[in-house]
């Protein structure tokens, strides 16, 4: 298997520059889709999110373990990636994360209990998100080195495609097959990841230069030192260590990211608790990504310009910036016009988060350690995304907990995301937090969930 890979790296290489430059938008469109495949569909859970709490009898935070996982999972799955990337090239690791993640959810559709979901499609299917997601960025970072800004912000519109469709592809599909029969037409569609894969042909790149040194004696020549020597391959504790810039970049997305994704997960059952036609709040997500389709390009093509050369991390945190005001927003009214503007305004500040995330880590660290680097970042932003949903269901009527979630940016104290669903859900009558058929008294909205709809059952029709 290496070998025939190795003679189709040799072949590859030995075609001309204009034929690699041709072949490098093939690469960017495979990239797009395979990003709005990959990091577009754990938005739509949120459309699933009431129905999941009915299916399964559980609470706010109970069911956010299933998005927080398949999310924390998608992030750290770094490492395993890389070493897929260095064994076998950036194509096969593609193509095993798209056909992982499509069984994951294939599976996911037989699940009788949340904790076979959270092991289906949210540690599985996140694993293979993974695999897809990272290695496309890894092959997308060798195609392009001159306009690598444009070619980050135009791959990550396809996130902006992913998050428009996802949203109302699923409540169609809910409307009409259930939960159940929507993950497995769901499963189906992740597959097309094999062929965006299929498409990334290999680039001969030049191996990682490491740190020469004198041998280590004997007695540490066992599993200690071997895994010592992996850890510092595929996740970059060195450049973590001396590398000040990453250090603090690194940091500060970590906790930034534990408010930047609870939007997307609270935002559409705050919408339907507060009376909003479930339709239109699922809508509310695809305005957000519809209005990124245009907002990322544009933010890439100003991130790649010679007036913003070397500020690139300044226009990062002035995103952050705004994305933490206008979280402010939802916390002021529940009707869908306001919640319509706060999708508009949060969509600006999250195409320049998008946009900028990871062109400001290719500035900061060189590329030949850019793997590992972009390994232990995305590890560490696990940890954050991994707790932030269940903090915030754990009890949406605490004032204190908005501010636990609200993050900072790059730069130290740099405001983040302020998520809806912890400042003004109704709380639940009996304490944790379960969907009810009846108002909470003293509700300033109708609070009760979404009707029952043919095929909105969670079993297939």
């Amino acid at each position: 298997m290496r070998r025939d890979l190795g003679s189709e790296e040799r072949s590859w290489s030995q075609e001309g520059p204009r034929d690699k430059e041709s072949w490098a938008w093939v690469v960017l469109v495979a990239t797009m889709v395979a990003q709005g495949l990959t990091l577009g569909f754990p938005v739509c859970i949120s459309v699933f999110f009431t129905e999941l709490q009915h299916e399964f009898q559980a609470s706010n935070s109970e069911t956010s373990w299933f998005p927080s996982i398949l999310t924390a999972v998608l992030h750290a799955g770094g490492p395993v990636c890389g070493v897929l990337v260095e064994q076998f090239g950036c194509r096969v690791a593609v193509m095993a994360g798209g056909l992982l993640a499509g069984l994951g959810l294939v599976a996911s559709s037989f699940s009788r209990s949340l904790s076979q979901l959270y092991l289906t499609a949210g540690f599985i299917t996140g694993l293979g998100a993974s695999f897809t997601f990272q290695a496309s960025i890894t092959i997308l970072g060798y195609y392009f080195s001159r306009r690598r800004a444009l070619a980050n912000a135009l791959a990550s519109a396809g996130v902006s495609i992913g998050l428009t469709l996802w949203p109302l592809l699923s409540r169609h599909l809910l409307d009409s097959l259930g939960w159940r029969g929507s993950f497995l037409v769901f499963g189906g569609v992740l597959l097309n990841c094999c062929v965006c894969g299929a498409v990334m042909r290999p680039l001969k790149a030049s191996p990682p230069e490491h740190a020469a040194g004198p041998p280590p004696p004997a007695a540490l020549r066992g599993c200690l030192w071997a895994c010592g020597r992996a850890l510092q391959r595929y996740l970059a504790f060195d450049v973590f260590r001396h590398n000040r810039g990453y250090r603090i970049y690194t940091l500060g997305v970590v906790w930034m990211v534990m408010g930047f994704v609870l939007p997307h997960i609270y935002l559409v059952p705050y919408a339907m608790r507060h009376g909003v036609d479930p339709a239109r709040a699922a809508l509310l997500i695809s305005i957000i990504g519809f209005s990124n389709i245009f907002m990322r390009p544009a933010a890439g093509l100003l991130a790649g310009s010679p007036a913003c050369a070397g500020r690139r991390i300044h226009l990062f945190s002035l995103a952050l910036l705004l994305n933490g005001l206008t979280n402010l927003l939802c916390v002021t009214s529940a009707d869908f016009r306001v919640l319509v503007g706060y999708c508009l305004v949060y969509s600006v500040s999250m195409s320049g988060v998008g946009a900028l995330i990871f062109q400001v880590l290719m500035d900061i660290v060189p590329m030949d350690r850019f793997p590992s680097a972009l390994g232990l970042f995305t590890v560490l932003e696990s940890c954050t995304i991994l707790i932030g949903p269940p903090l915030a269901g754990e009890g949406p009527g605490r004032r204190g907990l908005c501010g636990a979630t609200g993050g900072a940016g790059a730069p130290p104290g740099m405001t983040s995301s302020q998520p809806p669903g912890t400042c003004q859900a109704p709380p639940d009558p009996g304490g944790r937090d379960r969907p009810s058929p009846t108002p909470p008294a003293g509700a300033t909205a109708p609070s009760a969930p979404s009707p029952s709809l043919p095929g909105t059952t969670g079993r297939w029709h």
